[in-house]
């Protein structure tokens, strides 16, 4: 495919959605002129996140919407040729979901919903139960929604599937419980990149990491949205504050490179494996 830009967002988004669209044109307006064909956006870029995580309010969750809501609709226009990932609370009947969807301006090319619950979140959303890699027009792509992240089967089980792109969009905040006076400093900051670069490095995919930044009622998150190559090296971040990470590539290439001499995914021993 050649040289490919691929663009990661760390940006605020909160419960009002028109201030949430302006933004998203915004992002992909930039993100277009820098010549980028691929941009992933925050979690919750739709809504915004819990503002509590431990215990939710159920008065105060963002607005859960329709798959096929107008919303939706409007970011794959906006989309039009770029491939566009983003996060919004999915209605289902009753239920609601913490979800990802991956859109052009044709439509619809994957869905994803976070599968990984920290303690508390399961009050506000159900939780999803596969996870799928599937064909765009920069490759093939899978999704992970931020604690997704955490479990390595989870970006595993996307590379098996064929997924040469892992995009993770998350909503990723400082400690809850030890907040370090410095962002830089947090915990949860250096677990963040390290889960990043671990993913990456270890499926030798190309990882695409957005991440929220700013304030949600207790929440405070560490932006750090980031491109990852598939040796594990961060080819282009925004640091914690909000911006786009963009970098260029030849995906195929620097894939077929890192695994030229140890190829993880061919060399594993799934029949020595404990599966539970």
């Amino acid at each position: 495919m050649g040289q490919t830009r691929i663009a990661a967002v760390a940006a605020h988004f909160g419960r009002d959605l028109d201030f949430d669209l302006q933004r998203i044109a915004t992002l992909i307006d930039h993100a277009r002129s820098s010549g980028a064909a691929l941009l992933v956006l925050p979690d919750a870029a739709l809504g915004g996140y819990l503002a509590d995580l431990r215990h939710p309010d159920p008065d105060a969750l963002p607005p859960a919407l329709d798959p096929d809501c107008a919303e939706l609709k409007t970011i794959s226009s906006l989309a039009a040729e770029m491939v566009v990932c983003v996060g919004y609370c999915e209605a289902d009947g009753p239920r609601r979901y913490n979800s990802a969807v991956c859109v052009t301006g044709d439509g619809v090319l994957g869905r994803h919903r976070k599968v990984h619950q920290p303690p508390g979140e399961s009050a506000a959303y159900d939780a999803g139960d596969r996870f799928a890699a599937f064909d765009t027009p920069v490759g093939r792509l899978g999704m992970l929604i931020d604690y997704d992240k955490t479990f390595p089967e989870s970006a595993r089980s996307l590379a098996i599937d064929g997924a040469d792109i892992v995009a993770c969009l998350s909503a990723w905040p400082t400690s809850i419980t030890n907040r370090a006076p410095r962002m830089a400093q947090d915990r949860q900051s250096r677990l963040f990149d390290l889960y990043d670069q671990a993913r990456a490095a270890e499926n030798q995919v190309v990882l695409v990491s957005s991440n929220q930044t700013g304030a949600m009622g207790g929440m405070r998150f560490l932006g750090q949205a980031k491109v990852v190559g598939p040796g594990g090296e961060i080819l282009a971040r925004t640091w914690s504050k909000a911006g786009i990470a963009v970098a260029e590539l030849d995906i195929g290439q620097e894939i077929a490179n890192a695994r030229r001499v140890l190829h993880h995914l061919g060399e594993r021993k799934p029949s020595v494996y404990r599966e539970a």
